[in-house]
């Protein structure tokens, strides 16, 4: 039931995946008005573009819920409205429309780099962008990859084995190596994730790069047999292998140098041999000198992603800047922006999801982020004058003036229906438009 009193405040959510959405349901839940603004047309960010696309119950389950968070009538929605500094609407401009307070729930839309040479060859991608593209999220989906047949990719974590499992099922790669900087010890992903591309493993190298790596995880207090267990119990409930694909995994390398022919385009890795250290109970790897050189033709980075600088926003380590000490702890944690010139915080200003930690856990974390960030928000709200309408009657006349269309809760319920049609017509589980002009034409919005 709305709260009067709460009534009267009006948060603005920047941002309309897990972290945003949950957010959103949490404020609106204590009657607090909610604005989600969102860059793509649909709502659900990496849970409707970034969960592989087979996994069809799980991205229906979340739609279902996200559809009743937006069905609030204290949540609006506008989608197709991009929040940086060279989008359609400045942060600056937000912040003097007078929402209470402001959530940036945006994910991480960079892109973490190593800065080694080569990373600008033909041939090398970061692992988002090809999920983005394989999942339809414009306009990654109209971009082009050359994927060849002999394919690196750097990281070990759930990431890569989306990635593998889209090379081994959907393209029928001839060779993918993953490449791990430190051990078998300090693998990331769930065995849920490896167990599609678990058949296409090549046991005998896995079983001899654990026997390398032995000695230096018994000399950390690892044990290379349970994590040679852990690897073979996947490899036993394997899915069905669907191609040919040579699946390896290799560790202990260090990308140094990505190597690129007469044409501009990837050739080979060079890679520095590492051992592994602790560090205040951190495993770490630490590079011999002694280099090896892989022959590829395509790498890809799935070693994480960074905050889009272009919010407007102090960034630190490529993720934005939290305030250290801060006012309105939820379970320890910050959630407030903060400015490390001035030393201060960012009044009014919150941070939630991927946004505040980059890359860091699945749809359930990301979630819980969110709703800690706005029980975050509701403890400011106790200090804060409410602002009544002034926000919405201001953000509705900017969206008004914009040279483009908005995307409102009732346009996702027409997309919804012809989206769902023409997937019956094609006799498909699902069918996403490619274009953001498609989906605006299949609205009435082109």
């Amino acid at each position: 039931m709305e709260n009067p009193v709460l009534s009267a405040y009006t948060v603005l959510i920047i941002g309309a995946g897990p972290a945003g959405l949950f957010a959103a349901r949490e404020l609106a839940d204590r009657g607090i008005r909610v604005v989600v603004l969102n860059r793509d047309i649909k709502p659900g960010g990496l849970a409707e573009y970034g969960i592989f696309p087979d996994k069809y119950k799980m991205k229906d389950g979340l739609r279902c819920q996200f559809k009743q968070i937006l069905a609030s009538d204290l949540v609006q929605y506008y989608g197709n409205v991009q929040v940086n500094q060279k989008g359609d609407v400045k942060l600056e401009q937000l912040r003097e429309m007078g929402f209470n307070a402001i959530l940036i729930a945006a994910g991480a839309q960079g892109t973490k780099r190593l800065g080694i040479p080569g990373e600008d060859l033909c041939g090398v991608y970061h692992a988002k962008d090809l999920v983005y593209h394989y999942n339809h999220l414009p306009p990654f989906s109209q971009m082009h990859f050359e994927i060849g047949q002999r394919i690196g990719v750097i990281g070990v974590g759930n990431v890569m084995a989306d990635i593998v499992h889209y090379l081994i099922g959907y393209l029928h790669a001839q060779e993918v190596i993953a490449i791990a900087r430190r051990g078998p010890g300090e693998i990331k992903f769930d065995r849920k994730e490896i167990e599609p591309i678990a058949a296409n493993v090549d046991v005998q190298i896995l079983d001899e790069e654990i026997e390398r790596a032995a000695p230096l995880m018994e000399a950390i207090g690892q044990d290379p047999q349970k994590t040679k267990a852990f690897l073979h119990a996947a490899i036993e409930k394997a899915q069905p292998c669907c191609s040919n694909t040579h699946f390896m995994l290799r560790f202990l390398l260090s990308p140094v140098r990505i190597l690129g022919d007469e044409n501009g385009r990837v050739c080979g890795v060079e890679l520095e041999q590492n051992t592994l250290v602790k560090v205040d109970g951190e495993v770490k790897a630490r590079g011999t000198g002694r280099k090896i050189t892989i022959d590829l033709d395509t790498v890809i980075f799935a070693i994480g992603d960074a905050v889009d600088p272009q919010l407007g926003l102090p960034v630190s380590g490529g993720e934005l800047a939290k305030n250290p000490n801060p006012r309105f702890p939820v379970e320890g944690v910050s959630y407030e922006l903060y400015d490390p010139e001035s030393n201060e915080p960012l009044e009014g200003l919150f941070v939630a999801g991927w946004a505040r930690q980059a890359s860091t856990g699945l749809v359930g974390i990301t979630r819980r982020d969110g709703s800690n960030a706005a029980r975050a928000i509701l403890q400011y709200l106790q200090n804060v004058q409410p602002s009544g309408n002034l926000p919405l009657e201001n953000m509705r006349q900017v969206l008004d003036g914009l040279q483009k269309p908005v995307v409102t809760k009732g346009d996702l319920e027409i997309l919804e229906q012809v989206e769902r049609k023409r997937a019956e017509e094609l006799g498909l589980m699902e069918f996403k438009f490619d274009t953001n002009e498609e989906m605006l034409a299949a609205i009435g919005k082109a």
